[in-house]
């Protein structure tokens, strides 16, 4: 009997040791290993609709973005990942200039003072749309788990879904190198 409890326990913890997903403690988010998938542009949907207002309180609706790519990360301002990932986010903008254009979604701070502490931390200078309340998540209904945090998004220039990142960013190259095979004729 004790060995069979043993077996079991053994069997339980090897499982939970090969998952990819990783829990936050209680933080209701749950991370993820930055998985890249790329969708083909023959099996891309319909173009997203996502409209708000940003940290500072100015309307913002995605669709003003289209010609070009869009890079959509949904953040926030407790959340690890989120941290380490900012600096990536910031370099791949810097060296993709106006190629695409980025935009945050801040969906889980109590305040927009917070996100916007955030945002100065990291020198984030691309505008965040402040939905707490779940709205903005909407947008990508089927595409990321609402609890996947943080996740990024790269539309086409027609505002269609063409790849996304289900947690951390790892390296600015792989963003880099998604938005211009996005970007390529």
């Amino acid at each position: 009997m004790r060995k069979t409890l043993l077996a079991l326990l053994l069997a339980a913890l090897t499982l939970t040791g090969c998952t990819e997903i990783e829990g936050t403690g209680g933080k209701g988010y749950v991370t993820s290993d930055g998985q890249l998938t790329v969708v083909a542009a023959d099996d891309r949907g319909e173009p997203v609709t996502l409209s708000g207002e940003t940290l500072d309180g100015e309307p913002l609706d995605i669709a003003d973005f289209r010609g070009k790519p869009v890079v959509v990360n949904i953040w926030w301002s407790g959340c690890a990942p989120c941290r380490t990932e900012a600096p990536l986010l910031k370099t791949a903008q810097s060296e993709l200039g106006d190629t695409a254009a980025f935009l945050g979604l801040n969906i889980r701070d109590s305040s927009p003072e917070n996100g916007k502490a955030f945002e100065r931390s990291f020198d984030i200078d691309y505008p965040s749309l402040y939905a707490p309340d779940g709205s903005g998540l909407l947008a990508f209904r089927g595409e990321v788990p609402p609890n996947r945090v943080p996740s990024t998004i790269v539309l086409d220039a027609e505002g269609r879904v063409a790849a996304k990142i289900i947690g951390e960013v790892r390296t600015s190259r792989t963003l880099i190198d998604v938005v211009a095979d996005v970007a390529a004729p």
